[in-house]
């Protein structure tokens, strides 16, 4: 075990036994550092860790301090075990079926991919590309076309930069969001047949390009709060042949896991030991709660490895749809395949971002949006804990806006998502998030909706829940 790993339990059994009870501040890193003998470092990984879990809170400028519905959290699931086996992918009939229903506007989207619009600075977006129109110059058009807009690339490096990532603008190409980099990333180093490594349970859309491109998947352990088995994936690398890994290193998406940035270091390090690229989808990498960015998988790429992608899309601009790709060794082959099929990224979509970007609104509108997700995540695991039947098991992020939430094993997840539907409330079954469609008593609920609907809706869905064991 680590010593921030001990430490954590050791905080843990005080908080557990009511040496620390609810709403008592913690040890400040400082007097824990002396108390424990351990390095601040290691009592900033431990108190991550109790975070994670949901037993402490970080109040900005005032230190962490332990939950005060600590008597009423519900436990966290445990790691995934998956079977290890490479299988052709075939979850697209479903996943359609489930994303159809969430282009109906007049229900609780619980189980959207975006938070609600009402999280955006739309009305400062639209003035921004009112801007961007009005003082466009027609003749630079070609400068706008892959691999993007000067300055939209320079503003995204430069915030990289000030987080400790070394980029360059003239490493970025935009994309027509990030699915877009990631399809182009997934070409550029596969054929048909391949074998890729995803984690498990992992993004729909993942499976579904794996499925379009005729690859195999191999399906990877998780662990809730520090993402994927590593042992598990060198296994796979020695016995299946893998030619790429795909994962979310940051808040990932259904999990909400993210990986530790010492085990961030481990997962390049083994993949450039046999010369794998990573394809690290970092979209909620922004959404972080507490004061500390999670540096991507991407930091620790000496060997151009990493094909990182990301987007706007979580966290500032849903519509419109602009991603970037740090394609590294990769470069050349994702911008030509890039002119070959969209050519560019919308035009004015990139000047207007560019344009919100210069006037150093964007940190101040994350701020808002990061304290905003971490309020509803608290307000849906209480009403989890609530409603829901006795023996689940939920998740609890430090970022993002992602619950996964274990049913008990009798309740059919794609069951409860159709009656939840016929109450006019959208919820992500788990079968979607598997090539295996496993996670069948499991779903994923988004807690970046509308504030006034969480509630309300959580409890229909554990009324619901409740019903579905019943009739067994």
């Amino acid at each position: 075990m680590k010593r921030y790993e001990a430490l954590a339990e050791k905080i843990e059994e005080m908080i557990q036994s009511g040496v620390l009870t609810g709403g008592d501040k913690a040890p400040s890193i400082r007097q824990a550092s002396v108390q424990h003998g351990v390095s601040p470092s290691t009592v900033f990984q431990a108190y991550y860790l109790l975070e994670s879990r949901g037993l402490i809170r970080a109040r900005e400028r005032s230190g962490y301090y332990v939950n005060e519905n600590i008597k009423n959290l519900l436990p966290e699931p445990g790691p995934t075990r998956p079977a290890v086996l490479s299988t052709n992918v075939k979850v697209s009939d479903l996943v359609f079926s489930v994303l159809e229903a969430m282009r109906v506007t007049d229900i609780a989207q619980l189980g959207s991919a975006f938070p609600a619009p009402e999280l955006f600075p739309l009305q400062k977006l639209a003035q921004s590309l009112a801007r961007a129109n009005r003082y466009s110059d027609p003749s630079s058009r070609g400068a706008n076309l892959t691999p993007g807009n000067e300055d939209l690339r320079r503003a995204i490096a430069l915030r990289y930069m000030t987080a400790g990532v070394s980029v360059s603008a003239d490493d970025i190409i935009i994309t027509d969001g990030a699915l877009e980099g990631l399809s182009l990333a997934l070409q550029a180093i596969t054929k048909p047949g391949d074998v890729i490594a995803i984690e498990s349970p992992g993004f729909y859309a993942a499976l579904q390009m794996i499925e379009r491109l005729n690859l195999k998947a191999i399906e990877i352990p998780m662990d809730p709060n520090e993402g994927l088995d590593l042992s598990a994936l060198e296994d796979a690398i020695n016995n299946h042949g893998i030619r790429a890994c795909w994962c979310m290193t940051n808040f990932q998406n259904p999990l909400g896991s993210s990986t530790p940035e010492e085990k961030k270091k481990t997962l390049v390090s083994l993949l450039a030991k046999y010369e794998i690229p990573l394809i690290e989808d970092d979209v909620y990498g922004e959404l972080y709660f507490g004061s500390k960015y999670p540096r991507p998988a991407k930091t620790f790429d000496t060997q151009g490895l990493v094909l990182h992608c990301s987007s706007f899309s979580k966290s500032l601009a849903p519509g419109y749809r602009i991603g970037w790709i740090l394609p590294g060794r990769y470069y050349e082959s994702v911008r030509r395949a890039k002119l070959m099929t969209t050519l560019s990224a919308s035009v004015p979509a990139q000047l207007a971002l560019a344009d919100y970007l210069q006037q150093g609104s964007y940190d101040r509108h994350l701020r808002k949006l990061r304290q905003a997700l971490e309020s509803q995540q608290a307000q849906m695991v209480k009403a989890i804990g609530a409603y829901f039947p006795a023996g689940c098991k939920v998740t609890r992020p430090k970022g993002g806006y992602f619950l996964w939430v274990e049913l008990p094993l009798s309740v059919n997840s794609l069951e409860l998502y159709r009656q939840s539907l016929a109450h006019s409330i959208n919820l992500a079954p788990g079968p979607i998030f598997s090539s295996t469609t496993n996670y069948d008593h499991c779903i994923r609920l988004n807690y970046g909706q509308v504030s006034g609907e969480i509630e309300e809706a959580i409890k229909t869905i554990g009324t619901l829940a409740h019903e579905l064991i019943v009739d067994k």
